[in-house]
């Protein structure tokens, strides 16, 4: 569906862990609602009249999951900077949407967990 064409990060990113969602979040403690992913994208896809019977697995940009031998995981701080950027080409039509993670509670965004701007731009050629 798509190639990477370039990648100026170390090129570290996760397929491995699902969106986040409401579920997940309860069993990391939360007790209230907490934004995740897993909403994110069936929002996103309501506004332009579309469904999913289920959330696909996601391509988790710059997300630090290594995997151990033993199949363990853990959830680490990027090693990707400010200014980093990836590009894809499409190699079909497709709807992509992408959702700012708010994961907030382990480290997956960073010690600190500020919120950083992310820019996208879509060139149709």
């Amino acid at each position: 569906m798509l190639t990477i064409v370039e990648d100026t990060s170390p090129g570290v990113h996760d397929t491995v862990i699902a969106s986040c969602d409401h579920q997940r979040y309860q069993q990391l403690g939360c007790t209230e609602y907490h934004d995740n992913c897993a909403d994110n994208l069936s929002m996103a896809l309501s506004v332009i009249g579309r469904e999913l019977p289920l959330i696909p697995a996601p391509f988790n940009l710059w997300m630090n999951i290594p995997v151990a031998q033993d199949g363990s995981i853990q959830w680490l701080a990027p090693v990707s900077s400010a200014g980093d950027t990836i590009k894809f080409r499409a190699e079909m039509d497709l709807i992509a949407v992408m959702s700012a993670c708010p994961q907030d509670i382990t480290p997956v965004n960073g010690d600190d967990c500020d919120p950083v701007e992310l820019h996208f731009k879509v060139d149709c050629v």
